[in-house]
C-alpha cells in the first residue's frame, strides 16, 4: 500500500493531480480544498495517501492535510458513501467544519453540500457523530463568534446569488480569517474578490 508520495506536480484537473517520482507519473485523486494548496506545476509536493484497491481498479486519493484523510476515511466507512462522494463532500465544506455540523447535528448544513440530501446527512450524524467528535472538540472554543461570522458571509453570498460548492469553498478559504477575528465587513469584499477571481 502506498501511504505518502512526494513528487514533482506536473498536471492538475478537476479531479485528480498527476505526481512525477523518479519519472513515474502517479495519478492522484484530490477534493479541491486539497488541490487548491499543492501550488503551481514543477513544484514539489507532499501528500498523504489512501489506496483503494477494487477488482477492476488501483485508485490512489491524497490529502494535503492529515485531518482531511482521517475525516475521508470516516465517510467511506459509512454505508452508501465511496471514496468520489467523499471527495466531493470534503470538497464542498472543510473537514473540521464537517466534525462540528456532524456532531451538532446540523442537518441543514449537511445537505448544503453537493451530493448530500436530509437522509444522507442524518445517517452522517449517526455514523459520524462518534469518530469525528475528537476533531469537532479541537474547534469549539472560538466556534461560537467564527460561526455566527461564516453563517452571515454564508447569507450574505447566498442573498447575492452565489450558490452551493462554490460559496462553501470560499468560506473554507477564509475560516482562518475568521477565526482570528475577521469581521463580515472585511472577509465579504474578500469572498467576493475570491468568487469573480
Amino acid at each position: 500500500m502506498i501511504a505518502r508520495l512526494q513528487g514533482v506536480l506536473v498536471r492538475q484537473t478537476a479531479d485528480f493531480v498527476v505526481l512525477d517520482l523518479n519519472g513515474v507519473g502517479y495519478q492522484v485523486f484530490v477534493s479541491q480544498t486539497s488541490r487548491e494548496q499543492l501550488g503551481a506545476i514543477g513544484q514539489t509536493v507532499t501528500l498523504q495517501i489512501h489506496t483503494s484497491v477494487r477488482e477492476d481498479a488501483i485508485q490512489l486519493f491524497g490529502f494535503y492535510d492529515p485531518v482531511e484523510q482521517d475525516t475521508f476515511e470516516a465517510l467511506i466507512a459509512m454505508n452508501g458513501v465511496g471514496p468520489k462522494l467523499a471527495l466531493t463532500v470534503l470538497s464542498g465544506i472543510d473537514a473540521r467544519e464537517l466534525a462540528v455540523a456532524v456532531c451538532s447535528g446540523d442537518v441543514a448544513r449537511l445537505c448544503l453540500i453537493p451530493g448530500i440530501g436530509k437522509k444522507k446527512a442524518e445517517r452522517m450524524i449517526l455514523d459520524l457523530k462518534d469518530r469525528l467528535l475528537p476533531l469537532a472538540q479541537t474547534q469549539t472554543s472560538p466556534t461560537g463568534t467564527q460561526s455566527a461570522t461564516l453563517d452571515d458571509l454564508r447569507s450574505a453570498l447566498n442573498n447575492l446569488g452565489f450558490k452551493g460548492a462554490e460559496v462553501e469553498q470560499v468560506i473554507g478559504m477564509l475560516r482562518e480569517q475568521a477565526l482570528a477575528g475577521g469581521e463580515l465587513d472585511v472577509l465579504l469584499p474578500e469572498a467576493l474578490r475570491l468568487l469573480k477571481g
